[in-house]
This record gives structure tokens, sequence and C-alpha cells, in this order.
């Protein structure tokens, strides 16, 4: 059961995903842009990240990888990730939007579309 937090769907989603370089990072965004699986990618970094894996608490210098994507096409987005990521269980999250500016928002799904402009 979903809760009614009085929120709209926009009909976009953020995706975000880390990589162990820059080079892997702008990789991962040109990829999927190119794909059409997302319309828009912003890399950013380095982070430092913890974890636990493997049965120990590591650290390790990251860059994110933010993604735009039209919720129908987060699926697509997902399965792409996870096979051309250089992680083994790479991390990808997606969040809802629920808000922003509609045209930017329309951008992102029509981006996200076969036949749209190159």
């Amino acid at each position: 059961m979903q809760e009614n937090t009085g929120q709209e769907h926009t009909g976009t989603v953020r995706v975000e995903t880390t990589v162990d370089s820059r080079e892997g990072a702008e990789e991962v965004a040109r990829s999927v842009v190119g794909h059409r699986l997302a319309a828009c990618a912003q890399v950013g970094g380095p982070i430092t990240s913890f974890y636990r894996w493997e049965g120990s608490v590591q650290s390790d210098e990251e860059w994110t990888v933010v993604l735009k994507t039209a919720a129908d096409r987060v699926d697509d987005l997902v399965a792409h990730l996870v096979e051309t990521h250089p992680y083994d269980v790479p991390e990808i999250v997606a969040v809802p939007v629920t808000g922003g500016n509609p045209a930017y928002l329309t951008w992102v799904r029509d981006e996200t579309r076969a036949g749209g402009p190159a």
C-alpha cells in the first residue's frame, strides 16, 4: 500500500549510482544518455564512501553519477547499468520526482524516447 503524501508523481525519476573513477563515471554518463536511457547525467566528486563489504568496513574514493529519466525507462536504465557497471553490486537508487520545472520535466521525458531529437 502506497502512502498518500499529497504530492503527484511527475513521470520522471532521479537515479543515482557511484563509480570508482572520474573516467568510469563519465563513461556511464555518456552511455546512458547515448542510449536514451537518461536525458541528463551529472558527474560529481570525488566523494568518500564508507560501507560494509565482505565482513569489514571499507572506504573508497568514488564519483557520483546522477541521472534524470522517465519513470517508464527506469527498468531499462537499471538493466543497462547492471550490465555495464564495473562493480559486482553497483549502487543504483531511483527516487520519483514529485515536483520541479514542468518544462524541464517534459524535456526529460521527451529525451528518453526513441526518435526524439538527436
